[in-house]
């Protein structure tokens, strides 16, 4: 079986990443420095929860996270952070940064995007809310409250104790397919950021290290000639058509793709009534796989069946890349150290009515596990396999050693991007999920500028993973951010 240099590259390192982290063990924070930023954290769960909720009730989808951004920006700059605004041509991207003297350079990321189509109440039953066409069924509303909360507690501490270095969070915008860190990560914004440290709410405690699959979306646009569909049938030409003889080829594609690839798309504008045949149609593509060359293979032939289906119906058809990732990198270095500091913080106990809400919530699910999970610490490793989603946390993990983790903020067994995911982010189970976050992000963060050889040793295995001679080039290539991606397809938008 031939590897792709990916997988040969992620496998090489993994042979050399024990000996690294053995290397690697950090002088660990006294007793009272963990207690110092555990109860900085502590003091703030208020400040993290009141952001986590209101940014969940903004439900604000990519690029159009105003509330949402300016919410978190307010918080930083209150606590003493200058914050940056509007950075890589996104206006709700920000950096905020706080320097004391020379020393490592710390990043936290922070989410705050909404998905379409998942407005649903903080209740553990299906509910829907009029007339909102967003919920957060991903959990960013916890991931920037919480990012900022641990920022806080790590600025303070550094305060109080005159640690040098810098520590920035950077706000990044339409995580969910608009691909806003990629822009940061282009624009250079990672340049001199030695470390970058993530958190994703998740179904459970764990620290491990994994990949996740390289992607390409855009989206295709066909243009026809309108005419009425029984009186001159003959004289339009449907731009639906073209869209569904192209799925019809991207379908009959995916026999010949190589494995673990995955196309999928929605229909986004197919024409308003019957009887008229619909000049303007808009289809939605992902492609995904583990190998970024693979991703870029497969692009280029489902752009050849929108051309085929074009030139079938007697339409026309323009296309725009709106989102591209890399493959995450992991690094078992900084792994461990995140692994350590979870396991310090422990695991979640919820309220008896917090499991009534979860059990609740668990007979719309199939076979889900027990609720009692949520106490626990997975098992950590690095995994170079699986990976069925993408993230743009991955462009960064090939220009700064990255790491992160999940927490429980979700119901055991739910499904990512569900209305039950929704119901428990909007919820004192993921805001009790949030701060545990929060508390392993803090401990990480003061660790890593306490140990400036843990740094080196993180980005020595970067260099290993992704090879001699790399050079970042974004898999969407220079177009400006996509601010309309989340927008109504247009027929006049080329």
């Amino acid at each position: 079986m031939k590897l792709s240099a990916l997988k040969l590259a992620l496998l090489s390192a993994s042979m050399a990443t024990g000996v690294l982290a053995t290397q690697a063990q950090a002088a660990p924070l006294t007793d009272a420095a963990r207690a110092q930023i555990l109860k900085a954290v502590d003091a703030d769960a208020p400040q993290i929860q009141d952001a986590a909720l209101k940014i969940w009730g903004f439900a604000e989808v990519g690029y159009q996270e105003v509330k949402s951004s300016a919410l978190l920006q307010g918080q930083l700059k209150t606590a003493g952070f200058d914050v940056k605004a509007g950075v890589a041509g996104e206006p709700t991207a920000f950096v905020a940064s706080f320097k004391n003297g020379p020393g490592p350079v710390v990043a936290i990321l922070a989410e705050f995007d909404a998905l379409p189509g998942l407005a649903q109440t903080a209740d553990p039953v299906k509910t829907s809310i009029p007339g909102q066409i967003a919920g957060h069924g991903c959990g960013h509303n916890l991931f920037g409250a919480a990012s900022v909360g641990a920022a806080v507690a790590i600025k303070d501490w550094m305060v109080k104790n005159n640690i040098k270095g810098e520590l920035r969070v950077f706000g990044t915008p339409a995580e969910e397919g608009g691909s806003g860190k990629v822009y940061l990560v282009r624009d250079g914004l990672f340049n001199d950021v030695d470390v970058t440290l993530h958190w994703h709410p998740a179904n459970a405690n764990s620290a491990v290290q994994g990949v996740s699959m390289a992607n390409i979306s855009g989206k295709f646009r066909f243009h026809g000639v309108s005419a009425h569909a029984a009186g001159a049938p003959e004289k339009g030409r449907s731009a639906l058509d073209g869209v569904e003889v192209m799925d019809v080829a991207t379908n009959f594609l995916r026999e010949h793709t190589p494995d673990k690839t995955r196309i999928h798309y929605v229909i986004t504008a197919g024409g308003g009534a019957p009887n008229v045949v619909p000049d303007f149609a808009e289809v939605y593509y992902y492609v995904r796989h583990p190998d970024p060359a693979v991703v870029k293979d497969v692009w280029s032939r489902v752009e050849k069946a929108a051309e085929g289906a074009a030139l079938a119906t007697g339409t026309t058809v323009d296309k725009e890349i709106t989102g591209g990732v890399y493959a995450l990198l992991p690094n078992d270095t900084l792994g461990r150290v995140m692994d350590a500091n979870l396991r310090k913080v422990g695991g979640i106990t919820w309220t008896p009515e917090e499991v009534a809400f979860a059990k609740k919530i668990q007979t719309s699910l199939v076979n889900p596990p027990s609720v009692d999970t949520v106490k626990s610490i997975e098992p950590y490793k690095v995994e170079l396999e699986g990976g069925g989603g993408s993230t743009d946390v991955s462009d960064i993990s090939w220009v700064t050693p990255t790491v992160g983790l999940g927490t429980a903020t979700f119901v055991p067994g739910s499904a990512g991007h569900s209305w039950q995911n929704v119901a428990a982010a909007g919820s004192s189970i993921g805001v009790k999920g949030a701060v545990n976050a929060a508390k392993t992000l803090a401990l990480t963060g003061a660790d890593l500028l306490a140990n400036p050889d843990v740094v080196k040793k993180a980005k020595a295995e970067l260099d290993q993973r992704r090879g001699p001679n790399f050079a970042y080039k974004a898999m969407l290539g220079d177009r400006p951010p996509a601010l309309d991606y989340r927008k109504p397809a247009s027929a006049g938008r080329e």
